[in-house]
C-alpha cells in the first residue's frame, strides 16, 4: 500500500472524512508547521494529519487554547515531542485523519487562524521528532466497495440512524424545532451520514475515535444507532438539559 509524509497535528478531538476543523495555532512548534504549508502552490493541498491524543498534552500550560493576554510576551517554543512521551507514537490513537488546509491566514502577532476539512482515514506507521514539527509516515485506511445486498444495509440503516439523530438533536436541544437540520440539509450517501452524525454527537474521544476506525459503513451506522438511542434516552431523564453550547462547535486550540 502507497505511503505518506505529512506534517502531524495531535489533538484532542477526533477529525472525520468531510467535517470542517477550525483551528488556532498559536505554539511555535505548530506556526512552523503552518508557515511551511504556506510555501506550497496555491493550487495544490496543503495537507496534514490531525490524530487523537490517547494520552499527553496538546496545548501549552495555559491550556485555554488562546494567546496569553500580555501580547508582549512570546510564545514559548516547545520540543516538537514535548508532551507526548519518549515514544511519541505510543501517546496517539494509531487511526487519524488527513486535513486539508482551505484557509491559513497569518495574524499580526504571528499565530494563525485556519481552516481545515478531513479528507481521508490514514494509519499512523511512525512518528519523526526530528523537525520543528511532528511528521508521520502514514498508509491510507480504506474500505472495501460493499456488496450489493450490503449497500442495501448500509441504506436502511442510514435512514434509521437519520431518525435516531433528530430525536437525539430535538432532546439535546430542548425541542427548538429552530435549530435541528431539515431533511434537504442533510446527506444521502450513508457514508457521509455516518461520519456527520459520529462528529455531531456529543461523545467522548474513545468513542469517537472507535467510530472512526470501523472497518465499513455499516458498522459504523450500525454502533451510532445503538448510540444514539441510548444517548437520547440519558438525555430524556436528565433533571436539565446539558448546556446549549454543547451543540456548537468552536475553534479547537492547537
Amino acid at each position: 500500500m502507497t505511503t505518506a509524509r505529512l506534517p502531524l497535528f495531535p489533538l484532542n478531538v477526533v477529525l472525520f472524512p468531510g467535517l470542517v476543523l477550525p483551528l488556532n495555532v498559536f505554539e511555535e512548534r505548530y506556526r512552523a508547521m503552518m508557515r511551511e504549508l504556506l510555501k506550497s502552490d496555491e493550487d495544490e493541498p496543503r495537507r496534514f494529519v490531525v490524530v487523537a491524543i490517547r494520552d499527553g498534552r496538546e496545548t501549552a500550560v495555559t491550556g485555554t487554547g488562546m494567546p496569553d493576554p500580555v501580547a508582549s510576551a512570546p510564545p514559548a517554543e516547545r520540543a516538537p515531542a514535548e508532551g507526548f512521551g519518549p515514544d511519541p507514537i505510543q501517546t496517539f490513537h494509531r487511526v487519524g485523519c488527513v486535513a486539508d488546509a482551505a484557509t491559513i491566514r497569518e495574524r499580526p502577532d504571528g499565530s494563525f487562524e485556519v481552516l481545515a476539512t478531513g479528507t481521508t482515514r490514514v494509519r499512523l506507521l511512525s512518528v519523526d521528532a526530528s523537525g520543528p514539527y511532528l511528521s508521520a509516515e502514514v498508509e491510507e485506511v480504506t474500505e472495501e466497495p460493499p456488496a450489493e445486498d450490503e449497500a442495501d444495509e448500509a441504506g436502511a440503516l442510514a435512514e434509521g440512524v437519520l431518525r435516531a439523530f433528530r430525536a437525539y438533536q430535538k432532546r439535546l436541544a430542548g425541542a427548538n424545532e429552530r435549530s435541528l437540520a431539515t431533511s434537504s440539509e442533510l446527506p444521502d450517501d450513508p457514508s457521509v451520514i455516518s461520519y456527520l452524525v459520529a462528529a455531531a454527537t456529543v461523545l467522548d474521544t474513545p468513542t469517537k475515535q472507535r467510530l472512526l476506525q470501523a472497518p465499513d459503513t455499516a458498522t459504523r451506522l450500525r454502533e451510532e444507532l445503538t448510540l444514539l438511542r441510548r444517548e437520547t434516552a440519558v438525555i430524556r431523564h436528565l433533571p436539565s438539559l446539558p448546556a446549549p453550547d454543547l451543540t456548537r462547535a468552536p475553534t479547537h486550540p492547537n
